[in-house]
């Protein structure tokens, strides 16, 4: 009997079946030999939204909840907001390793001059409502690029590949830059190639007269953090959605459409904004107690704490916070900041929630940042989708190299009918 394997004996037939261990997992298949008959289809594993089964290997992002700890390609977080640009870290993601010198030069100088989208594309925006959601512009503009770039299909190509990420990248942010301005009724503003990625990405959604749009170097720089923390976040809801579609070997364009449909969501996109709605609805600091009081007794709910993942602080949320500090010494505090830091500091030392292991997450203070940039909340997602179309990237693209990857396909257990006969219309009732 090997020592990495699983003995299970079938109770219904009395069979024992050893199952190999491989990097802490069985294989869903090997389930299939256990059986109580020839004709027996097999043993199926059950996982609703997959709490406890891999769909794939992955070297791109690493998380261990139980200790707080987040890093891609092995370097941490807390090195990578310190130290990276959002591009670096973009780099590191797609391609395992830190850019050198003349590689960083080269990507860098890539995704600025494919920023630019075709005049066609500004009628697509036309066509929406003044007040469309941007997520649902989004979706679409994101999927419309597909048919800009035909050659796309072909993911298999390297070369080819390579530059449709290239031009997701570089788009996504002029994308969102025009959502915004549409939304606003405002023109929309153009690249501007001598700026920085995060920098560029101000120019066009706040340039208003002046010649030259000189972003405010805090406020860059708190924007370039808040993209490095969001560009991964290993088989979360949109990259599953990503790697599903992806699996047909549609263009990325689709499939990266089929990412920001999934961060669309409430559950997933729209987290930092219920939080920042669940502390305007407690609205000032002596409310906090009655407030926790209704927590405890489930008529409300405590936003932004807690996580599928993490059962410790959040890393990110770490930063994050440190960040808020910095951006308010340069923009107007939120008034609802006392307000969460009260939050915090009761949910951290009650013991209700500490046994319950909830603690701030990543959205407990990105939505506060946001608002103070001047974003509306309705940005708030889409300023999420900006930074993780290169996670989303990286994700499809090793599951495009990955030789044990196919069509994604679950099974399901069928709980309908057995074989019914079809009556006629007149005999129903």
């Amino acid at each position: 009997m090997a020592a990495n394997s699983l003995t299970v004996t079938d109770n219904r037939t009395g069979k024992v079946y050893e199952l190999p261990i491989e990097q802490g997992a069985i294989r869903a298949m090997d389930l299939r030999q256990i059986k109580v008959s020839e004709d027996d289809f097999g043993l199926l594993s059950y996982d609703p939204a997959f709490m406890n089964t891999a769909s794939c290997r992955s070297a791109i992002t690493y998380i261990d909840g139980d200790r707080g700890i987040l890093r891609y390609r092995g370097y941490s977080i807390e090195q990578l907001a310190e130290r990276a640009t959002y591009l670096e870290t973009a780099y590191l993601l797609l391609y395992g390793e830190l850019p050198t010198s003349a590689q960083l030069d080269d990507w860098v100088y890539q995704i600025t001059h494919h920023t630019w989208i075709h005049e066609n594309m500004k009628k697509v925006m036309e066509g929406f409502h003044y007040d469309a959601h941007p997520m649902g512009m989004i979706v679409s503009m994101v999927g419309a690029l597909s048919t800009f770039y035909p050659e796309a299909k072909n993911g298999i190509d390297g070369e080819t590949r390579k530059l449709q990420i290239i031009r997701l990248i570089a788009k996504m942010p002029t994308l969102a830059a025009f959502a915004y301005r549409h939304n606003l009724g405002m023109p929309y503003a153009y690249p501007d190639n001598h700026l920085s990625y995060t920098g560029n990405f101000l120019n066009m959604l706040f340039k208003a007269t002046e010649v030259k749009y000189e972003p405010h170097p805090t406020l860059e720089r708190a924007l370039e953090v808040l993209f490095i923390l969001h560009a991964d976040h290993e088989q979360n809801c949109s990259t599953n959605a990503v790697r599903s579609v992806g699996s047909s070997r549609v263009d990325p364009y689709s499939a990266v459409a089929a990412g920001v449909a999934a961060l669309y969501g409430p559950l997933h996109g729209g987290a930092n904004e219920a939080v920042l709605r669940m502390l305007g609805s407690i609205g000032s600091r002596d409310k906090i107690p009655q407030f926790i009081k209704q927590v405890k007794e489930g008529k409300a709910k405590l936003m932004g704490f807690g996580h599928r993942v993490y059962k410790n602080y959040d890393p990110r949320a770490k930063i994050i916070k440190r960040m808020a500090d910095e951006t308010y010494e340069v923009t107007r505090p939120s008034p609802l900041l006392p307000v969460a830091q009260e939050l915090e500091r009761i949910a951290l030392e009650d013991e209700y929630f500490v046994t319950r292991k909830l603690y701030p997450n990543v959205d407990f203070y990105s939505g506060m940042i946001y608002e103070s940039l001047g974003f509306p909340v309705e940005m708030f997602p889409v300023l999420f989708a900006i930074p993780r179309t290169a996670g989303w990237l990286a994700q499809w693209q090793e599951m495009i190299e990955d030789p044990e990857q196919k069509i994604a396909r679950p099974r399901q257990v069928y709980t309908g009918p057995a074989q019914r006969d079809y009556v006629p219309l007149g005999m129903r009732g």
